[in-house]
């Protein structure tokens, strides 16, 4: 049985597979998404988790209800890594911006 929702996957691939510098993989054995060579968006259980500033993660861990910190496998809060957690696949398409931010973030951190 796969821990993660398949359906934000079908989702996922739809937004981020066409996008410049996007590859997909796995990360702990879930659906991953790679901006250059580094993790930048993963699926997780029943959220997505991705890598963003810190400011701006603080940012979105007090302004908006669906995310929380980014706990993998039990591990402590990282600092620059949010999970938004929506029940309807579908919604993960208000979500673009973020998506969008996170890939040209783990691009710049590589140089890219």
């Amino acid at each position: 049985m796969d821990k993660f929702n398949k359906n934000h996957k079908v989702v996922l691939d739809k937004l981020l597979m066409d996008l410049p510098g996007v590859r997909a993989g796995k990360m702990f054995g879930y659906p991953a998404y790679y901006a250059g060579d580094k993790l930048s968006i993963c699926l997780y259980e029943n959220g997505v988790g991705l890598k963003v500033p810190e400011a701006t993660a603080n940012r979105l861990l007090e302004s908006d209800a669906n995310i929380v910190p980014f706990q993998p496998l039990g591990r402590r809060r990282m600092r620059e890594w949010v999970q938004v957690n929506l029940e309807n696949s579908e919604d993960y398409r208000d979500y673009v911006e973020l998506f969008e931010e996170s890939i040209q973030y783990v691009l710049r951190l590589q140089g890219k």
